[in-house]
């Protein structure tokens, strides 16, 4: 399944929804990726190893299961979250990339690859779907925490 979306993080049209600045931003896409507890509350743990300025490797544990995965860091542009074939686990790609098409509006842009074909049918292409539904609803949850931080002063 290749899947990806855009959520609006600026609008100058829009007074209601209050800016961020793309570092702002980017501390809290950082963030969401070395405390990811503060974003997956279904997560139990998570470790981090070989922390450098542009890459870390992490243990997820979600009850019995561990995913070793590594994110990868283009400063101020992208998140990349590869996971390795582990397990019955298939190699999968998730990145986060913040785009900017005028000044001071941006966009992060959401893309999943779980490495599979795309002609699929029948019940796989029902849970590709839910899926979907799933991480975009996920995707929300972390711009909206994200938003929460910076009104507290936790991304400045």
């Amino acid at each position: 399944m290749k899947f990806n979306h855009l959520i609006q993080i600026n609008d100058p049209l829009n007074p209601l929804i209050d800016s961020l600045t793309r570092e702002q931003l980017w501390r809290g896409l950082v963030l969401r990726a070395e405390s990811p507890r503060l974003f997956m509350p279904h997560l139990d743990d998570c470790q981090l190893s070989e922390k450098s300025m542009d890459s870390v490797q992490r243990s997820l544990r979600y009850g019995d299961l561990v995913i070793q995965d590594k994110v990868i860091y283009l400063p101020q542009i992208q998140v990349i979250y590869e996971v390795p074939a582990q397990g019955e686990i298939p190699a999968s790609r998730m990145s986060m990339t913040i785009e900017e098409p005028q000044t001071d509006v941006l966009f992060v842009r959401f893309e999943y690859d779980d490495g599979k074909p795309e002609d699929i049918d029948g019940s796989e292409a029902f849970y590709d779907n839910f899926r979907r539904s799933a991480y975009q609803e996920a995707d929300i949850d972390t711009i909206r925490i994200i938003r929460e931080m910076t009104q507290r002063g936790a991304l400045h």
